[in-house]
């Protein structure tokens, strides 16, 4: 009766490597696999500081760039530039389409800019063919940040972007 209890035993155990030794076969097959994909961005691409955060999903178009802030929009690509002139603020959005950023010249944008004291003005902006992007003068000039949401209206098909800029 020992002597089948110790064969049982031994048989369990020699069972047990032999299992373990045929599962480290193929590390990563299984349910415990350590194959990941590398993070998925869910935040704006900004080459400014100021970019507010906005709901884009991935963004993993060219990274051909303007200097300004960068706001992935579904299968949009938004670039806000602000450049101080002696009239006001000259406002730039680059609205572009797809990988391979094409231009969107049939859109219609407004910039909605929150002034420092609170007060909100909407401004129609006109698009520059030979600059290829949408543009306004912005006329106020108080110092003080200013918070812009821009929303583009592409054939009934709405893309939103939010951006800062400081005077």
């Amino acid at each position: 009766m020992k002597t089948i209890k110790s064969s049982l035993i031994v048989l369990g155990t020699v069972g047990l490597l032999f299992l373990g030794a045929c599962g480290k076969g193929d590390e990563k097959s299984g349910a415990n696999s350590s194959q990941t994909s590398p993070p998925v961005a869910s935040q704006p691409v900004s080459s400014a500081p100021s970019a507010a955060p906005a709901t884009t999903g991935k963004t993993d178009h060219p990274t051909a760039s303007k200097g300004g802030q960068v706001v992935e929009s579904g299968a949009y690509h938004l670039e806000f530039l602000a450049e101080k002139e002696a009239t006001g603020t000259h406002l730039d959005l680059y609205l572009q389409k797809g990988d391979n950023h094409e231009p969107v010249p049939n859109a219609k944008v407004s910039a909605q800019v929150q002034l420092p004291s609170g007060k909100q003005q909407t401004l129609a902006m006109n698009y520059d063919p030979d600059g290829k992007h949408y543009t306004v003068v912005f006329p106020v000039k108080d110092a003080g940040q200013y918070p812009v949401k821009m929303t583009a209206d592409i054939n009934g098909e709405k893309v939103n972007g939010r951006f800062t800029f400081k005077q």
